[in-house]
């Protein structure tokens, strides 16, 4: 009999091996020759299969000099950063209707949290190459990046709306829609 859970089929514990516990690869770099300037390689259930139900994942974020992870947010996750190298700007933004704005400058071994559901972002503010670990309180965080799903939506979200809800002009909505919305995750 086989148990779905999470999106996952559950694997019978007397089949269970070291692999479905293992991933190997966080020592090395992302790509972050890429129009935002970051790679996030995840390590998720659909890396580590032995991570369904247990409520936990990681992430390894290279940056390059001006880099950034772009305003996202993660649906299903609090999420814990610390900082292996580099100097980054990170922050969050609260709901409604405060919306205010938390930052900070993080150097070597400082640790930021963001918020379950909150748009939050990180930005390299040095002149080398960065690069952060963040653990999520989920096993399948989820990411929404905000510019991505707003302007890079298929199909694409009516430009009218999008011009009324951002108060920009609608050609301005249409320039930013025809512009390639890169994922850096």
């Amino acid at each position: 009999m086989l148990i779905f859970v999470n999106g996952k089929f559950c694997k019978n514990p007397n089949l269970t091996v070291a692999e479905d516990f293992f991933y190997s690869g966080l020592d090395k770099p992302g790509n972050i020759s890429n129009p935002v300037g970051s790679a996030v390689t995840p390590v998720n259930v659909a890396q580590i299969a032995g991570l369904n139900t247990l409520g936990i994942s990681a992430v390894r974020i290279d940056y390059a000099p001006y880099g950034q992870n772009p305003p996202h947010t993660h649906p299903r996750a609090t999420e814990i950063l610390t900082v292996l190298e580099g100097t980054l700007l990170v922050g969050f933004v609260t709901s409604n209707p405060e919306n205010r704005l938390f930052t900070k400058v993080l150097n070597k071994g400082d640790v930021f949290v963001f918020p379950i559901g909150l748009i939050h972002f990180q930005f390299n503010i040095g002149y080398t190459n960065a690069v952060a670990i963040a653990g999520l309180s989920s096993q399948n965080p989820g990411v929404i990046a905000i510019a991505n799903a707003m302007f890079g939506s298929d199909p694409a979200v009516d430009p009218d709306f999008l011009a009324r809800a951002f108060q920009l002009e609608k050609n301005m909505v249409e320039y930013l829609q025809s512009r390639f919305w890169y994922a850096n995750n």
